[in-house]
């Protein structure tokens, strides 16, 4: 199994679950400073003591670039060190991506462009050349945008509402053209709001968490009745791990079933901790939409996805890792 991204919340996840499930893991990632590498490095310490487990630091555009061993200068997928990196391989996930709706604006647009859309293509040509026999790729309830109405279905036009929304929409459009057009076996999962230990230190979650510990506000976008379909991490793996059985060329929700008001998962989070939050209501910022609640009818259907992680349980789980674990590495 090769994991892109193996470093990051959800790939150090993933990693050690194929690991524990008896598989050989190869992680790529290329430690890029969205976050302090600190707290990636300590996301693989259990997998490093694993001798099934290999780590690239490098990026795919340069693997992509880069010639492999005892092949001529690389002018193509073929002979590139990314392709001989994936050839042999069961499976490769694909969930290595420049994170974060909010910075995707402006400038910083090239780099999700470069990240997101052209790393991925990279990839899925060097899928082809080696011969990959499945590409599972992690998309975002971000391609929704604003709907009319919900639960968000797959078979709705997608209207994102975010740069970052739209590379990751792009993604799942590159994954469709190669299964088409080289019957390259690609399947795009939709992630909903995950949330759980070794969380991003830029998401809600965790920086809720930590203000409540510090006595600090809580900054708040909007009113806080927004809703947001909150998935635990060990489900979005679940999920993960299923796809492997997908039909070629799906795309599947994979939401939590836990949809609750904003202002309802920070009380809730308040209540774990046995603290009263305190808010700074600021205004909603661009990107950000209104609603998300996944309809995970077809996942449940192609692959008996089943989310079983109520939300306070959860909960607990990221505030027990927030108050130990992170304070180690920083």
């Amino acid at each position: 199994m090769v994991i892109t991204g193996a470093a990051g919340f959800i790939g150090s996840h993933l990693t050690d679950r194929l690991l524990a499930d008896g598989h050989t893991v190869v992680g790529i990632d290329s430690f890029e400073d969205y976050y302090p590498r600190a707290i990636k490095e300590a996301n693989l310490e259990g997998a490093r003591a694993n001798p099934a487990f290999t780590l690239h630091e490098a990026n795919i555009l340069e693997l992509a670039a880069e010639a492999a061993p005892g092949s001529p200068k690389a002018g193509g997928a073929e002979g590139s060190a990314l392709a001989a990196l994936l050839r042999g391989c069961a499976c490769v996930y694909h969930l290595a991506a420049q994170a974060g709706v909010r910075a995707s604006w402006g400038s910083s647009f090239e780099v999700y462009t470069r990240n997101n859309v052209l790393a991925t293509q990279q990839l899925l040509e060097a899928c082809v050349a080696a011969g990959v026999p499945k590409v599972i790729y992690a998309s975002s309830s971000s391609v929704y945008g604003d709907q009319d109405e919900l639960p968000l279905r797959e078979d709705m036009v997608p209207r994102p509402r975010s740069p970052y929304g739209v590379t990751k929409l792009a993604g799942e459009h590159l994954c469709v053209l190669y299964n088409a057009n080289y019957e390259l076996d690609t399947v795009s999962l939709r992630f909903f709001t995950v949330y759980g230990p070794r969380q991003r230190p830029d998401m809600a979650f965790d920086k809720f968490i930590r203000a409540m510990l510090e006595g600090r506000e809580i900054v708040m976008y909007g009113d806080g009745t927004q809703t947001r379909d909150f998935t635990y991490v060990d489900d979005i793996v679940e999920g993960l791990v299923r796809a492997q059985k997908a039909t070629p060329g799906a795309v599947m929700n994979l939401g939590g079933g836990n949809r609750v008001r904003l202002a309802e998962a920070i009380a809730t989070l308040g209540e774990v901790l046995r603290v009263r939050p305190r808010l700074d209501v600021q205004p909603v910022e661009s990107g950000d939409v209104l609603d998300t609640w996944a309809d995970v009818s077809r996942a449940v259907e192609l692959i008996g996805y089943r989310p079983t992680t109520k939300l306070a349980d959860g909960m607990t789980q990221e505030c027990a890792w927030v108050a130990g674990k992170r304070n180690a590495v920083q």
